[in-house]
């Protein structure tokens, strides 16, 4: 019997995470909260819902959160008064869940731990130095404290690959703080292998952290990216201030998934997003 999956917010990652699951026999359900956007889910075979939880209106068909795995990829938006709701929003989330899924893989973020100048793993306590870490700290709280499912945390690096152009990021720009400070990336080829992994294995109730095991100064890397991408390169001051290498070994030793990119200069070499 295909399983189903329900995917909250089908955006960059959740759009190529429903593709992939479907390339591979599961049912999945995805949601937007733009009506624009529910032909093209149902074009890709994906089964569409228009399903908002905001403070202003709460809107869903239960029949989306009847499935066997929930993802919940709908990180805070840059505005205070989102990053502020956002924990609510996951506990009205929550309520719609309840008692009709099974398990919940949530797409968190590294920003939970802040910079504090050393290495951090999963077993180091969170501790947020912004808005949006804190509100995805208390959000993670929520959802693994929720007695009628078991949540996994997934908490992605800086995310890049198809649409999302490091070299991009820091074109033309002069003087940017901080050069020598370790990047913490993921691609998407990882962002997905490493989801359809824990919902493959069931692997739930765990927190794992998701970035590549290399970690090259912020410098080299974006101005090599920038180059690759014909763009002007920027300049860095060589310091190095606040910082943090995120370990993402469990995700290797518990979960047993292998990285697809281990090694940021090669990717760079081979010029491919």
């Amino acid at each position: 019997m295909q399983k189903t999956i329900s995917i909250l917010g089908c955006g960059w990652y959740g759009l190529a995470l429903a593709k992939h699951l479907l390339a591979n026999g599961y049912n999945v359900r995805g949601s937007t909260t733009s009506a624009d956007k529910l032909p093209t889910l149902q074009t890709e075979g994906i089964e569409p819902y228009l399903v908002s939880f905001n403070e202003q209106s709460i809107n869903y068909n239960p029949a989306f959160f009847n499935s066997h795995t929930l993802v919940i990829c709908i990180p805070p938006k840059r505005s205070s008064a989102e990053q502020a709701s956002f924990p609510h929003k996951i506990a009205e989330i929550c309520k719609a869940a309840d008692n009709s899924v099974k398990n919940i893989l949530f797409i968190s973020s590294t920003s939970v731990y802040g910079d504090r100048n050393t290495e951090l793993s999963e077993t180091d306590e969170p501790d947020p130095d912004t808005p949006s870490g804190k509100a995805m700290k208390q959000a993670e709280t929520i959802l693994k404290n929720h007695p009628s499912f078991k949540t996994t945390i997934l908490r992605f690096g800086g995310l890049i690959g198809p649409g999302r152009d490091p070299g991009k990021f820091f074109a033309g720009k002069i003087n940017s703080p901080n050069g020598q400070s370790p990047i913490n990336l993921i691609h998407l080829t990882d962002c997905v292998g490493i989801s359809t992994h824990i919902i493959e294995t069931e692997s739930f109730g765990y927190t794992f952290n998701a970035c590549t095991a290399h970690h090259p100064e912020k410098q080299a890397f974006y101005t090599q990216a920038t180059i690759n991408s014909g763009l002007v390169p920027p300049t860095f001051i060589n310091e190095l201030t606040s910082w943090k290498i995120i370990n993402s070994n469990q995700s290797s030793t518990v979960l047993k998934y292998n990285y697809q990119i281990t090694n940021w200069v090669q990717w760079l070499q081979k010029g491919k997003l």
